[in-house]
C-alpha cells in the first residue's frame, strides 16, 4: 500500500501534472487524425514510372563507348550490347547525324537500345536476361505516285531540279535508258521526258523516290519507253511495249566522260609519236580518277601495267566478246586475273599510265580476234517477258502507257520545291 506523500513529493506532481495531460491529449489527436503523406512521393493508379531515358543523336567523331562513357553508363553493358549485334549491325559503325534512344531502368541497367542506321532501317537491342536479343527492322513507307514531265535545256539533271533526291531520279532514268542513250554526249535542246514514279512517305513527309514504273524519252526525235515489270520471284526489269528487255549485253559506255578525243581508225596521227598508224578503240577523255566499269558481265584476263597501255584491265565475255580498259590511274582492289565481274561493277580510275598526253580512257572492243569500233557494234538485247507472263504485261504496260499519254512535258520553272508535293492517287 502506498503510504502518504510527503509535501515535497506533492509539490513535484502538481508539476509534473500539466505536461502529462498535455502529452495525453496530443497522442489522443493523433490517433484519431488520418495520417498524411506527400502524394507527389508515392506512385498512383494514375501516375506511371517511367524508365529515365537518353535520347539524341550522333555527333561527329562519336562512338556508342563515348555516349555510355558521358551518360555514366556501364561500360560491361556496351560490350553485351557489342556481342548481341554482332551478326546484324555492329555498334561501333554508327553514323554522324542518326538518332538513338537508350531506355534505362533502376541504377542505370539498360533495358533497351535503339539506333536509326538509315532512312530504312532501324536497330532494336532489348534486354533478354541473361543478355540481350538484337534485331534489324525495316521502316514502313506509304508509297504514292507521282508523274513528272520536262524539256531538256542543257542536261537532265538541271531539268529535273538540282537536290539530291532529283539527282538520283535522273540517274535512274539515264541508267534505264543507258544502253540506247548516252547521257553524256548524245543529249540535244528540246529532248523531252516523261516519267511515273514511286515516292516513298512516311509520317506525312516525303523521304525519297522508289521505282521509276514508266518512263518515255524522245531524243533527236527518236523516242524510247521503258515500262517496269515484276514477276512473282521478285525479280524486276524495264521491258519496251514488245516486252523486250531494254538491257543489252553491254552499257553504251564504261564511264562518265566529258569527250570523245580520238575515235576508231585505221589511221591517226600519233599525238606524241608524231607518226599515222592504226588507233583501234576510242579515247574518252575525263578528269584523273573517274571510276571505269565493266561494260558486260565477264572475267578478268589480264590486270597490271602493261608497256604504252600504263595500267591495263582486259575482260573476257560471252559469245566471244574481250574488251580493254587503258591508262588507268588505278586497277580496283580484287580486279586479277580470274575473278568474275558483272557489268557496271567499277574495275579502276581514269588516269594517264603509259604513252598518255594527259588523263583519258583507252577503251578497245575485240569480236573473235578483230578490234572493232565501240560505237558501231550492234549488240543483242537480254531476255524478255516469258510468253506466259505476255499477257498479264500487257495490261501493266496499257496502265502506264495511259499515265504517260497524260503527261505534257514543260521546260522546269526554277524555285524552290513547294512544301507539300501534289501527288497522283496510289496504284
Amino acid at each position: 500500500m502506498m503510504g502518504k506523500m510527503t509535501g515535497s513529493q506533492m509539490k513535484r506532481v502538481l508539476a509534473l501534472l500539466p505536461v502529462s495531460i498535455a502529452l495525453l491529449l496530443i497522442s489522443l489527436y493523433v490517433i484519431q487524425r488520418p495520417l498524411q503523406v506527400d502524394s507527389s512521393l508515392v506512385p498512383s493508379e494514375q501516375t506511371s514510372v517511367v524508365s529515365p531515358k537518353i535520347e539524341g543523336v550522333v555527333k561527329p567523331g562519336e562512338t556508342m563507348f563515348d555516349i555510355f562513357k558521358n551518360n555514366g553508363l556501364d561500360l560491361n553493358e556496351l560490350f553485351r550490347l557489342e556481342e548481341a549485334t554482332a551478326d546484324v549491325h555492329r555498334l561501333r559503325e554508327i553514323a554522324t547525324g542518326q538518332p538513338y534512344k537508350i531506355e534505362l531502368g533502376p541504377d542505370n541497367v539498360v533495358l533497351s537500345l535503339t539506333y536509326q542506321i538509315n532512312d530504312d532501317e532501324l536497330l532494336t537491342i532489348t534486354r533478354s536476361d541473361p543478355g540481350f536479343r538484337a534485331e534489324k527492322i525495316t521502316l514502313p513507307y506509304e508509297t504514292k505516285e507521282r508523274k513528272l514531265g520536262g524539256v531538256i535545256e542543257s542536261n537532265l539533271y538541271d531539268a529535273l531540279g538540282n537536290d539530291g533526291e532529283a539527282a538520283m531520279l535522273a540517274y535512274g532514268l539515264s541508267d534505264i535508258f543507258s544502253w540506247d542513250i548516252d547521257f553524256t554526249t548524245d543529249l540535244r535542246k528540246g529532248d523531252t521526258f516523261k516519267i511515273v514514279v514511286e515516292e516513298l512517305w512516311r509520317d506525312g513527309r516525303f523521304h525519297r523516290y522508289g521505282n521509276i514504273l514508266a518512263a518515255e524519252f524522245t531524243n533527236d526525235g527518236n523516242t524510247h519507253r521503258a515500262f517496269r515489270y515484276e514477276e512473282q520471284d521478285g525479280r524486276a526489269g524495264y521491258y519496251d511495249e514488245e516486252g523486250k528487255s531494254l538491257q543489252r549485253s553491254f552499257l553504251k559506255a564504261p564511264l562518265s566522260y566529258r569527250r570523245i578525243s580520238s575515235g576508231f581508225s585505221y589511221s591517226r596521227r600519233h599525238p606524241i609519236l608524231k607518226i599515222r598508224r592504226p588507233h583501234l578503240g576510242i579515247d574518252y577523255v575525263a578528269p584523273s580518277g573517274t571510276p571505269v566499269s565493266a561494260l558486260g558481265d565477264g572475267t578478268v584476263q589480264l590486270a597490271g601495267y602493261k608497256g604504252a597501255n600504263g595500267n591495263l584491265v582486259i575482260l573476257r565475255h560471252p559469245k566471244g566478246f574481250t574488251t580493254y580498259y587503258g591508262h588507268l590511274r588505278k586497277i580496283r582492289k580484287g580486279i586479277r586475273p580470274g575473278a568474275r565481274v558483272s557489268q557496271g561493277d567499277v574495275i579502276g580510275y581514269v588516269g594517264a599510265t603509259g604513252r598518255a598526253t594527259g588523263p583519258h580512257l583507252d577503251f578497245r572492243m575485240k569480236k573473235g580476234n578483230r578490234f572493232v569500233n565501240p560505237l558501231r557494234v550492234n549488240l543483242p538485247r537480254r531476255g524478255g517477258i516469258p510468253k506466259q507472263l505476255l499477257a498479264d504485261f500487257d495490261k501493266v504496260r496499257s496502265a502506264l502507257g495511259l499515265e504517260l499519254a497524260s503527261i505534257v512535258p514543260a521546260p522546269r520553272v526554277p524555285g524552290p520545291e513547294p512544301v507539300e508535293r501534289k501527288v497522283a492517287s496510289g496504284r
